[in-house]
């Protein structure tokens, strides 16, 4: 073992005793208990929940966000993240998760001064013309100032929280031991692969912690709706831009959660509406580049009803194939067709191979029979989509996480649409869209550039077959040929095979003990004990004791 990790070693425990601390506090102990936790960290483990009367009135996924939002900024952004992916929780948790609030006291302004000028090399009057020691909003991985550079231009001045980095590695770290530890003692967790959401998570919050990458989110943003006169993307300033400080140009507008301000202020609600899902309509459809939280706090209304964009860290990203796959899916949605349902669904790879078509139809058909009274004005897209992520989960398929999020991101924008305007309609704005992206899968040029690359395809193959027949019959010649077969979940029957063995291989351990005990009963030799030869009764002894060992550890398993 490596003596210069223990520093980091020590760090690890003393923030995982932390978080076993919190979850039990808040009445997560039986998770512990289940994983067998709770054996290393008793002294942590607070079980006087019970006795907490207004913890105990809350519902689970209730006291999971509250467990989550005092664990810090990894869990705040985890849990906004899981909500995001319904096919991986239950809808309830998904719910509340979406409540996390991702906002941290202020830290204090020399810790932002040290920072921008370990950054930039330069006082902060060097870089600022004026700057704001008051910070507009403090978030739990950063926070933003208000400044003005010698132009005269108004920035927002985004700074990493300090430390931030260490604490967020700490955590993944646990987090991934967490998933492990998940996967080998809840066999039925598996099929949710919870290591490959946290590497998936590692990277999110990773590329937020990267202003650069935000940085670049946004240009790609603003060059996709230059052109735009409802949505504005505001500018970078990437000579004031690092990995830890990001200065934007200063958004004044009011967020399109705060409808009130909205409705004093003399905005037309129905328009921010129409503006708002248009735009993430033109991401998901036309540009395959989407905001994936259009949460109400990252959304701003400006004059004129425009809508801005704020808080890019998190993106969704789709090729032309998802998309014009997607539109078949949505559309197969909206004409109650199953068939074309699971024929989109195949094409994007969520059915596994081993899926039985039949109940799966059969189940897309009783989602379906429950929109056939309802008209198509009526239907909720983002619902829709949602219904059939937990229709594909029934039948243990793999949703991609882009597809997930993309859900998400068109069931947030349909809530608010709703809340800005009670009469809003998804469907009416979806059409022209679908309209065009089934144009679009069958025009001329999509098809001539498909058999281009068919061919293509085939050219490559018989040019390289020869060369591979070849190989190939080198190796059988000098019988170098070697298949190498791999098999595929079998680990845990080859554990009930071994756990078997060995329970019959104690049974006739104790079998021969008590037979063996009873034939030297049966020679009367001494010495004796209670009348009867010592030996034998050592024996019985021996085998009862086994016996009833063996029956505890039975009973432990709790398989009988």
């Amino acid at each position: 073992m490596n003596f210069f990790n223990w520093p980091k070693r020590l760090k690890t425990l003393k923030r995982a005793k932390q978080i076993v601390g919190v979850v039990g506090r808040y009445g997560l102990g039986f998770f512990l208990d289940r994983s067998k936790l709770s054996r290393y960290f008793r002294e942590e483990i607070d079980l006087s929940f019970q006795e907490k009367g207004a913890l105990k009135r809350l519902t689970l996924p209730q006291r999971a966000r509250l467990a989550f939002e005092e664990l810090g900024p990894t869990f705040v952004k985890f849990g906004q993240v899981l909500s995001t992916r319904p096919d991986l929780i239950p809808p309830k948790f998904a719910q509340e998760f979406s409540k996390l609030q991702d906002e941290a006291p202020p830290f204090d302004f020399k810790k932002v001064e040290r920072i921008i000028e370990s950054e930039f090399k330069r006082p902060i009057k060097e870089l600022f013309a004026e700057f704001e020691e008051e910070p507009v909003a403090a978030a739990s991985l950063s926070q933003v100032h208000k400044a003005k550079l010698f132009t005269g231009e108004v920035v927002a001045v985004k700074i990493q929280r300090p430390n931030v980095g260490e604490v967020i590695e700490t955590d993944l770290a646990i987090l991934s031991d967490l998933a492990s530890l998940l996967e080998k003692r809840f066999a039925q967790v598996g099929i949710y692969q919870p290591t490959e959401v946290i590497k998936e998570f590692s990277r999110v919050i990773k590329r937020e912690l990267n202003f650069i990458q935000e940085g670049h989110n946004l240009d790609k943003f603003r060059m996709n709706f230059r052109e735009s006169t409802t949505v504005y993307v505001p500018k970078v300033f990437w000579d004031l831009t690092t990995s830890c400080v990001l200065t934007m140009e200063y958004i004044d507008g009011i967020k399109i959660s705060e409808i009130e301000r909205l409705k004093k202020a003399g905005f037309d609600l129905k328009k921010i509406a129409e503006h708002g899902v248009e735009a993430i309509l033109k991401q998901i459809f036309e540009d395959g580049f989407f905001h994936a939280d259009p949460h109400p706090a990252n959304l701003f209304v400006l004059p004129k009803n425009v809508i801005v964009m704020l808080d890019c860290g998190m993106v969704g990203v789709l090729d032309e194939e998802t998309i014009l796959n997607l539109a078949e899916l949505v559309i197969g949605g909206l004409t109650k067709n199953g068939e074309q349902i699971i024929k989109a669904l195949e094409k994007m790879e969520i059915v596994p191979e081993n899926v039985d078509r039949q109940e799966l139809f059969l189940d897309i058909k009783e989602f379906i029979d429950k929109y056939y009274t309802v008209s198509l004005k009526e239907v909720e897209v983002g619902k829709l989509g949602l219904e059939i992520i937990e229709v594909a989960k029934k039948h243990r398929a793999k949703v991609p996480a882009k597809f997930a999020l993309l859900t998400k991101a068109i069931a947030m924008a349909e809530s608010v649409g709703k809340k800005l305007n009670p009469d809003f309609q998804m469907t009416s704005y979806l059409k022209p869209y679908l309209g065009r992206l089934t144009l679009l899968r069958y025009s001329p040029k999509r098809l001539i550039k498909k058999i281009d690359f068919v061919f293509d395809s085939y050219f490559d193959f018989f040019i390289k077959f020869p060369q591979v027949v070849n190989r190939l019959l080198e190796k059988i010649e000098t019988n170098q040929l070697n298949l190498n077969l791999r098999h595929q979940r079998l680990e845990s029957l080859v554990s009930q095979i071994d756990r078997s063995s060995n329970r019959i291989s104690v049974s006739l351990i104790i079998a021969s003990i008590v037979i063996a005990s009873s034939l030297i009963t049966q020679t009367g030799i001494g010495p004796f004990l209670f009348g009867l030869p010592a030996i034998g009764v050592l024996g019985y002894l021996i085998a009862a004791i086994l016996g009833f060992w063996f029956l505890i550890q039975i009973l432990r398993s709790k398989k009988y």
